[in-house]
Protein backbone atom coordinates (compact mmCIF):
# COMPACT_ATOMS: atom_id res chain seq x y z
CA UNK A 1 0.00 0.00 0.00
CA UNK A 2 2.90 2.29 0.84
CA UNK A 3 4.40 1.41 -2.65
CA UNK A 4 1.41 2.51 -4.42
CA UNK A 5 1.14 5.34 -2.28
CA UNK A 6 4.80 6.89 -2.84
CA UNK A 7 4.45 6.05 -6.59
CA UNK A 8 0.65 8.00 -7.19
CA UNK A 9 2.61 10.78 -5.39
CA UNK A 10 5.46 10.92 -7.60
CA UNK A 11 2.70 10.88 -10.63
CA UNK A 12 0.59 13.35 -9.21
CA UNK A 13 3.60 15.83 -8.77
CA UNK A 14 5.21 15.18 -12.06
CA UNK A 15 1.94 15.85 -14.08
CA UNK A 16 1.77 19.07 -11.67
CA UNK A 17 5.29 20.19 -12.59
CA UNK A 18 4.62 19.74 -16.56
CA UNK A 19 1.35 22.13 -16.17
CA UNK A 20 3.17 24.47 -13.82
CA UNK A 21 5.98 25.39 -16.94
CA UNK A 22 3.34 24.84 -20.01
CA UNK A 23 1.05 27.65 -17.76
CA UNK A 24 4.64 29.64 -17.49
CA UNK A 25 5.47 28.62 -21.33
CA UNK A 26 2.05 30.00 -22.34
CA UNK A 27 2.58 33.25 -20.25
CA UNK A 28 5.72 33.96 -21.46
CA UNK A 29 4.64 34.04 -24.97
CA UNK A 30 1.18 35.90 -24.40
CA UNK A 31 2.18 38.74 -21.90
CA UNK A 32 2.82 41.05 -25.51
CA UNK A 33 1.68 40.49 -29.00
CA UNK A 34 5.36 41.40 -29.56
CA UNK A 35 6.39 38.71 -27.62
CA UNK A 36 3.21 36.36 -29.03
CA UNK A 37 4.10 37.30 -32.38
CA UNK A 38 8.14 35.74 -31.27
CA UNK A 39 7.07 32.71 -29.83
CA UNK A 40 4.82 31.46 -32.39
CA UNK A 41 7.39 31.82 -35.73
CA UNK A 42 10.62 30.94 -33.75
CA UNK A 43 10.36 27.08 -33.72
CA UNK A 44 9.19 25.02 -37.00
CA UNK A 45 6.10 23.46 -36.24
CA UNK A 46 4.98 21.98 -38.84
CA UNK A 47 4.89 18.19 -39.76
CA UNK A 48 6.70 18.60 -42.83
CA UNK A 49 10.40 20.44 -43.04
CA UNK A 50 10.80 23.87 -44.67
CA UNK A 51 11.95 24.24 -47.71
CA UNK A 52 15.22 26.24 -49.13
CA UNK A 53 13.43 27.49 -51.41
CA UNK A 54 10.63 29.75 -50.15
CA UNK A 55 10.15 32.48 -47.27
CA UNK A 56 7.68 31.75 -44.33
CA UNK A 57 6.03 34.43 -42.56
CA UNK A 58 3.16 34.34 -39.78
CA UNK A 59 0.16 36.53 -40.79
CA UNK A 60 -3.29 37.11 -39.19
CA UNK A 61 -6.37 38.57 -40.41
CA UNK A 62 -10.04 39.34 -39.63
CA UNK A 63 -13.17 37.87 -41.16
CA UNK A 64 -16.23 39.74 -41.49
CA UNK A 65 -17.82 37.45 -38.67
CA UNK A 66 -15.30 39.29 -36.73
CA UNK A 67 -12.95 36.11 -36.04
CA UNK A 68 -9.41 36.35 -36.30
CA UNK A 69 -7.58 33.94 -39.00
CA UNK A 70 -3.84 32.85 -38.29
CA UNK A 71 -1.87 31.54 -41.40
CA UNK A 72 1.55 30.56 -42.92
CA UNK A 73 2.55 32.83 -45.68
CA UNK A 74 4.78 31.14 -48.18
CA UNK A 75 6.77 33.32 -51.01
CA UNK A 76 9.06 32.26 -53.79
CA UNK A 77 13.09 33.46 -52.65
CA UNK A 78 13.90 35.60 -55.04
CA UNK A 79 17.47 36.44 -56.05
CA UNK A 80 17.55 39.44 -54.70
CA UNK A 81 15.56 41.50 -52.51
CA UNK A 82 14.50 43.90 -55.04
CA UNK A 83 13.37 41.50 -57.95
CA UNK A 84 11.28 40.11 -54.65
CA UNK A 85 9.65 43.79 -53.65
CA UNK A 86 8.99 44.60 -57.50
CA UNK A 87 7.67 41.23 -58.54
CA UNK A 88 3.81 40.45 -58.86
CA UNK A 89 3.03 36.55 -58.13
CA UNK A 90 -0.10 34.38 -58.73
CA UNK A 91 -1.63 33.74 -55.57
CA UNK A 92 -3.06 31.16 -53.82
CA UNK A 93 -5.49 30.53 -50.29
CA UNK A 94 -5.22 27.16 -48.70
CA UNK A 95 -6.89 25.50 -46.28
CA UNK A 96 -7.87 21.74 -45.20
CA UNK A 97 -8.86 18.78 -44.89
CA UNK A 98 -11.95 19.71 -42.16
CA UNK A 99 -10.24 20.00 -38.52
CA UNK A 100 -6.65 19.59 -39.65
CA UNK A 101 -4.43 22.91 -39.11
CA UNK A 102 -2.32 24.78 -41.40
CA UNK A 103 1.05 22.69 -39.55
CA UNK A 104 -0.43 19.68 -41.82
CA UNK A 105 -1.66 19.23 -45.35
CA UNK A 106 -2.90 22.73 -46.27
CA UNK A 107 0.77 24.40 -45.23
CA UNK A 108 2.28 21.38 -47.32
CA UNK A 109 0.07 22.47 -50.20
CA UNK A 110 1.22 25.94 -49.95
CA UNK A 111 4.73 25.56 -49.43
CA UNK A 112 4.63 23.27 -52.38
CA UNK A 113 2.65 25.94 -54.76
CA UNK A 114 5.37 28.41 -53.55
CA UNK A 115 8.36 26.62 -54.50
CA UNK A 116 6.54 26.53 -58.01
CA UNK A 117 6.82 30.70 -58.50
CA UNK A 118 3.18 31.44 -56.51
CA UNK A 119 2.59 33.00 -52.97
CA UNK A 120 0.72 31.11 -51.00
CA UNK A 121 -1.41 31.18 -48.20
CA UNK A 122 -2.41 28.55 -45.62
CA UNK A 123 -4.77 29.49 -43.31
CA UNK A 124 -6.78 27.87 -39.80
CA UNK A 125 -10.24 28.62 -40.36
CA UNK A 126 -12.51 29.62 -37.61
CA UNK A 127 -12.74 27.47 -34.76
CA UNK A 128 -9.39 25.11 -35.54
CA UNK A 129 -5.73 25.70 -34.73
CA UNK A 130 -4.46 29.04 -33.99
CA UNK A 131 -7.33 31.09 -35.19
CA UNK A 132 -10.67 32.08 -32.69
CA UNK A 133 -13.63 31.06 -32.73
CA UNK A 134 -16.07 28.92 -29.98
CA UNK A 135 -17.25 26.11 -29.82
CA UNK A 136 -14.05 24.91 -31.27
CA UNK A 137 -13.91 22.63 -34.44
CA UNK A 138 -17.26 23.79 -35.75
CA UNK A 139 -18.18 23.57 -39.27
CA UNK A 140 -20.77 26.39 -40.35
CA UNK A 141 -20.88 26.41 -44.07
CA UNK A 142 -21.23 30.18 -43.95
CA UNK A 143 -18.35 31.12 -42.01
CA UNK A 144 -16.01 29.16 -43.61
CA UNK A 145 -16.76 30.59 -46.72
CA UNK A 146 -16.10 34.00 -45.16
CA UNK A 147 -13.00 32.80 -44.17
CA UNK A 148 -11.78 31.39 -47.63
CA UNK A 149 -12.93 35.25 -49.20
CA UNK A 150 -11.23 37.04 -46.05
CA UNK A 151 -7.75 34.94 -47.04
CA UNK A 152 -8.46 36.49 -50.76
CA UNK A 153 -8.97 39.82 -49.16
CA UNK A 154 -5.63 39.18 -47.37
CA UNK A 155 -3.74 38.20 -50.80
CA UNK A 156 -5.72 41.12 -52.80
CA UNK A 157 -3.72 43.80 -50.82
CA UNK A 158 -0.20 42.17 -50.49
CA UNK A 159 2.46 43.78 -52.28
CA UNK A 160 3.60 40.68 -53.73
CA UNK A 161 0.67 39.13 -54.69
CA UNK A 162 -1.43 40.17 -58.34
CA UNK A 163 -5.01 40.88 -57.36
CA UNK A 164 -5.95 39.74 -60.73
CA UNK A 165 -4.70 36.08 -60.45
CA UNK A 166 -5.67 34.87 -57.12
CA UNK A 167 -6.67 31.48 -56.69
CA UNK A 168 -7.47 28.60 -53.92
CA UNK A 169 -7.04 25.22 -52.89
CA UNK A 170 -9.54 23.30 -50.63
CA UNK A 171 -8.52 20.00 -49.27
CA UNK A 172 -11.00 17.05 -48.75
CA UNK A 173 -13.98 18.78 -46.74
CA UNK A 174 -12.72 21.88 -47.74
CA UNK A 175 -12.57 21.06 -50.82
CA UNK A 176 -16.78 21.84 -50.42
CA UNK A 177 -15.98 25.39 -49.07
CA UNK A 178 -13.88 26.42 -52.05
CA UNK A 179 -16.39 25.44 -54.65
CA UNK A 180 -19.12 27.24 -52.43
CA UNK A 181 -16.64 30.20 -51.86
CA UNK A 182 -15.83 30.48 -56.05
CA UNK A 183 -19.40 30.62 -57.02
CA UNK A 184 -19.81 33.85 -55.10
CA UNK A 185 -16.50 35.92 -55.75
CA UNK A 186 -15.51 37.02 -58.97
CA UNK A 187 -11.78 37.95 -57.85
CA UNK A 188 -10.85 33.99 -57.19
CA UNK A 189 -9.57 33.00 -61.30
CA UNK A 190 -9.06 29.83 -60.34
CA UNK A 191 -10.37 26.84 -57.81
CA UNK A 192 -8.85 23.20 -56.87
CA UNK A 193 -11.19 20.91 -55.02
CA UNK A 194 -9.71 18.02 -53.75
CA UNK A 195 -12.61 16.45 -52.03
CA UNK A 196 -15.19 13.40 -52.38
CA UNK A 197 -18.37 15.41 -52.09
CA UNK A 198 -19.64 18.76 -51.16
CA UNK A 199 -19.24 19.35 -48.02
CA UNK A 200 -21.18 22.88 -47.78
CA UNK A 201 -24.45 21.42 -49.96
CA UNK A 202 -24.44 18.37 -47.56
Amino acid sequence: MQKWYIFGRFVFVKKFLTLMLAVITFAACTNTNEKMNKCANDTWDKVFPLSEKVNHQKVSFQTQYGFTLVADLYTPKANDKSQMSNHKYAALAVSGPFGATKEQSSGLYAMKMAERGFVALAFDPSFTGESSGEPRRTASPDINTEDFQAAVDFLSLHENADPEKIGIIGICGWGGMALNTASLDTRIKATAAMTMYDMSRV
